[in-house]
C-alpha cells in the first residue's frame, strides 16, 4: 500500500523556510517603519519622562565633581547656539563618568553620557565639542529613540514568541544595554557629524579641531576602544567632513586647550 502523504522534499523545505523568513523580514521592516513614524510624534516631554526611568541608572554611576560643572557649561555654549527647534523645551546636561571607557553617547532625556577615558583621549577642546556636537545631533535626529526603539521591539518580540517573559520584565535594563551598545546607520553617523560641523562653528567662527579626534582614531582602529565599535570607520568620516568643510568654506583657527 502507497504513502499517500509522502514526506517534504529538501526543496519543499527550503521553499517553506524562504517563505517564513520573508515573512519575518517583511513584519520587521514594516514595524521599523512604523517605529520611524511614531518615534518622530512622540512629544520631547514624553522623551523625557522616559529619561526618568533611565538617567538615574547613570546617575548612580557619576557623582557631581569639578570636571563635570566645567563639561556642562561647555555643552551650554553649544546649546545657546541650537535653534528653536532643536533647544525647544530642552535642558541638555553631561554626567560625567570616571571610567577608562572611550565613549560618549545620548540617552533619552537631554542627557549626554561622557566617559573620562574619552576627555583623556582628546587634545584640545575643540576636539570634545566637535563630540558634544555629535551628541547633539542625534538629539536633534532622535537618533537615540530610534536606535532604542528597535533594539527593544526586535527583543520584545522575540521573547513573546519565545515565551521569555524574564527579558520583558527586565526591559529597564535591557534599555540600559541598548543605549552603551548601540550602532547607528552610517547615514545617522554623518548628519550628526555635519550637525556637530555646524556648531562648531557657530560657536567658534570656525572648526579647528573638527577632524583631529577622527584622525587619531583611524590609526587605532586596531586598539579596542568602544568608541570604534559604534562608529563606523574612521578615515570615511574624515573626508565626509573635509568635504563639508570645503563646501560651506568654513575657516580653519585656532584651537583651545581643554580645562577642566
Amino acid at each position: 500500500m502507497s504513502d499517500r502523504n509522502p514526506p517534504p522534499s529538501n526543496r519543499q523545505l527550503l521553499i517553506l523556510l524562504a517563505i517564513v523568513l520573508g515573512f519575518i523580514a517583511l513584519l520587521f521592516f514594516s514595524l521599523s517603519s512604523l517605529l520611524d513614524w511614531a518615534i518622530s510624534q512622540i512629544p520631547i516631554s514624553l522623551e523625557q519622562k522616559l529619561g526618568e526611568l533611565i538617567v538615574p541608572l547613570y546617575q548612580e554611576q557619576a557623582k557631581n565633581s569639578p570636571e563635570q560643572d566645567s563639561l556642562n557649561r561647555l555643552l551650554d555654549s553649544l546649546e545657546y547656539h541650537l535653534d528653536n527647534q532643536s533647544g525647544q523645551k530642552r535642558d541638555y546636561k553631561i554626567l560625567y563618568i570616571t571610567q577608562s571607557t572611550v565613549n560618549a553617547y545620548a540617552v533619552p532625556g537631554d542627557t549626554i553620557i561622557l566617559f573620562e577615558g574619552l576627555i583623556k583621549a582628546v587634545q584640545s577642546e575643540n576636539e570634545l565639542m566637535m563630540i558634544l556636537g555629535h551628541e547633539l545631533g542625534h538629539f536633534h535626529h532622535r537618533d537615540h529613540l530610534r536606535s532604542l526603539g528597535k533594539s527593544l521591539v526586535i527583543k520584545i518580540v522575540i521573547a513573546s514568541i519565545f515565551g521569555d517573559t524574564g527579558t520583558l520584565a527586565s526591559s529597564a535594563g535591557i534599555a540600559i544595554e541598548t543605549i552603551s551598545n548601540s550602532r547607528y546607520s552610517q547615514s545617522q553617523e554623518y548628519q550628526a557629524d555635519q550637525f556637530g560641523l555646524m556648531l562648531l562653528n557657530k560657536t567658534y567662527g570656525h572648526v579647528a579641531g573638527a577632524t583631529d579626534f577622527f584622525n587619531r582614531l583611524s590609526q587605532k582602529e586596531t586598539v579596542n576602544w568602544d568608541f570604534l565599535a559604534t562608529h563606523p570607520a574612521s578615515q570615511r568620516r574624515v573626508k565626509k567632513l573635509k568635504k563639508i568643510i570645503n563646501q560651506n568654506q568654513y575657516k580653519l583657527g585656532q584651537k583651545s586647550p581643554l580645562k577642566l
